[in-house]
């Protein structure tokens, strides 16, 4: 499975990385909204877990321009944030996320829903 990952926070980031390439896939890293949007003009993941509070641009934005491409449309988005508030969980939704999940996490919860949303594919 691909999985692209967009946070900017160099320990999460890496943490993801790490928990996702030790369970077998391949994943790809970006820090920014900008960078992540560039990579995926060639890029093509099967999920993407997405922060909200980026810099540049921000989750809300990516997602939905993610949503709004007839290539990446379809690809499950999973946010990943400190931003409890129902506000901020409905924003995710009305974007096109596929999946909310709070800050901090576990990772291999994490991972889990992340097979929750591949198991579907698969179906």
């Amino acid at each position: 499975m691909k999985i692209f990952v967009i946070e900017d926070s160099k320990v999460l980031g890496p943490a993801l990385v790490g928990v996702i390439k030790q369970d077998g896939h391949e994943c790809v890293w970006c820090k920014d909204g900008l960078e992540a949007l560039a990579k995926l003009k060639t890029y093509t993941p099967d999920i993407i877990l997405l922060d909200i509070m980026l810099p540049k641009i921000s989750g809300f934005e990516i997602c939905a321009r993610i949503k709004k491409d007839d290539r990446l449309w379809k690809i499950p988005v999973i946010i990943l944030s400190t931003l409890r508030s129902k506000e901020y969980k409905e924003r995710a939704l009305i974007s096109g996320a596929d999946h909310f999940v709070e800050k901090p996490y576990d990772l291999k919860e994490v991972l889990k829903e992340v097979y929750k949303f591949r198991a579907k594919d698969t179906q």
